[in-house]
This record gives C-alpha cells, sequence and structure tokens, in this order.
C-alpha cells in the first residue's frame, strides 16, 4: 500500500508547488513509483510539468465530480503519473458545499489506486477550505514547505491547528512527515535564527536538507520542466536530489 502525502502551506511562494514536483520526480528517479496530484485550481503543478490546463479534456475537478473515471484522468509525463487541476476547481468550495461526503471525495476516488504507486503527492491551494480538507482526509502524512523566515511562520501555528482537527474527527492516522525549509541563504542571520525556531518547535521533523536560493528553480517551470530535466547540475538539483535520498533514508517513503 503506497502512502499519500499531502503537500501544504496557506501561506503562498514558499515553494510549495516547486518542492512537490522536484520531490516527486526525484524520488520517481531513485526508483520510487509515483503519482502527482494538482489539487490547486491556478494548476502551477500542471504547467510546471509542460501542460496547458486549458487543453485538457478532464481534469481533477471531473474525477471529483463524477464526469471521469480515474484512467481518464491520469496522465503520463516521462513515466511519472500526474492528475492534472484546472481554472474549473476553482468554484469547489461552493459547488461541493452541499454533496454528502463531501470533504471525502478523493479520498473515494484515490481508493483504488494507492496500492499501484510507492507514493502519492498531492499539491494543495494554499487556502484551508475543502480542497484542503479532501487533501488531509485523503492523506497520511503532511509535508509542510517552510520560507526561512519570520512571516512565512506565522500561520504555521494555524495550519497545525488543522491538522489536529481533521486527525480528530476525520483522519486520526494523518501525522506531519517533515518540514522543509526552502529558498534558503546561510550567509542571512534571519534565515538561521528561522530555522532554530522551527528546529525548537517540529524537532528532527525538520529535513535537514534544506533548500537553497536558485535562480533555476525559478526558471525551470516556465519551460514546463523539473528541476532535474531543465538544470541536473544546478545547486537546486542538487538539493532536492539530497532531499529525496534523505525521504528515504528517513523511511519516510
Amino acid at each position: 500500500m503506497g502512502k499519500v502525502f499531502c503537500m501544504m502551506n496557506q501561506k503562498g511562494g514558499v515553494g510549495k508547488t516547486t518542492t512537490a514536483v522536484n520531490l516527486g520526480v526525484g524520488l520517481q528517479n531513485l526508483g520510487k513509483k509515483m503519482l502527482l496530484i494538482d489539487l490547486d485550481p491556478q494548476a502551477n503543478m500542471t504547467s510546471s510539468l509542460g501542460i496547458s490546463s486549458r487543453t485538457l479534456k478532464y481534469s481533477i475537478y471531473d474525477l471529483l465530480k463524477g464526469k471521469a473515471a480515474l484512467e481518464e484522468v491520469v496522465m503520463d509525463r516521462n513515466g511519472l503519473r500526474l492528475i492534472p487541476s484546472s481554472i474549473a476547481l476553482s468554484g469547489a468550495d461552493i459547488e461541493f458545499s452541499s454533496v454528502p461526503g463531501r470533504e471525502l471525495l478523493l479520498k473515494e476516488a484515490l481508493s483504488g489506486v494507492i496500492e499501484n504507486f510507492d507514493g502519492i503527492l498531492i499539491d494543495c491551494p494554499p487556502t484551508l477550505g475543502l480542497l484542503v480538507l479532501n487533501a488531509l482526509t485523503a492523506a497520511n502524512e503532511v509535508i509542510i514547505p517552510v520560507q526561512a523566515e519570520f512571516l512565512p511562520l506565522e500561520g504555521l501555528s494555524f495550519l497545525m491547528e488543522t491538522v489536529e482537527v481533521v486527525r480528530k474527527r476525520l483522519n486520526k492516522n494523518l501525522e506531519i512527515s517533515g518540514v522543509v525549509v526552502t529558498m534558503y541563504n546561510s550567509r542571512q542571520n534571519l534565515h538561521k535564527e528561522a530555522i532554530d525556531i522551527l528546529q525548537n518547535h517540529f524537532g528532527d521533523k525538520v529535513f535537514k536538507t534544506y533548500i537553497r536560493s536558485n535562480i533555476s528553480l525559478a526558471e525551470a517551470p516556465g519551460y514546463g520542466q523539473d528541476i532535474f530535466t531543465y538544470k541536473p547540475d544546478s545547486i537546486g538539483a542538487v538539493d532536492y536530489q539530497r532531499l529525496c535520498k534523505e525521504f528515504i533514508e528517513r523511511e519516510v517513503l
């Protein structure tokens, strides 16, 4: 049985999608069979892998609506499997609000395929609405990417409260598997102080691999490529490769 990971942070711009894409591709490169799910209406994960959401016949929206079967929605990107997103998902909170069991839609959609993968990574929108609730209900574990600055740290307590509520009411097996520090610059004392705060709060759940600031990580999505394809010798590729290996060494996956 594969593990389902929810990649979340309600603060935007912290490298959440970048981490989801490159962690998924990196683990696939290391022999893990991965499925990526874009649950964000902005469809940044989808476009980061070179897919235009405007040309899709089906997306995660159609799967949740019951308009398409899973095999019709899943796409193949060089062996990596992806369930893409589209702007149609933007009205999900209102559209699904009256649906019985609305927080279980994603879990039910994935129920027949989890065993086909080593890991499933869900890229969530930077909100704490119905879509994130679906992801947390479907997931085994939560990964929190966080920028090494104070403002992105402020909302973590609310995020933790949300995880705890879901654990108590909907998913008693939900755990936080780790915190990934992104956009790190070792020359800035502010970043070192932010990491001290994270380690005091999360302890060894903070991954030892920090993702350093790197222009190649910002450029790659514009070419519809992961960092390993775009610039395999870049700092970004080195850091995400190390993170993937640490992921396996810790037996997270």
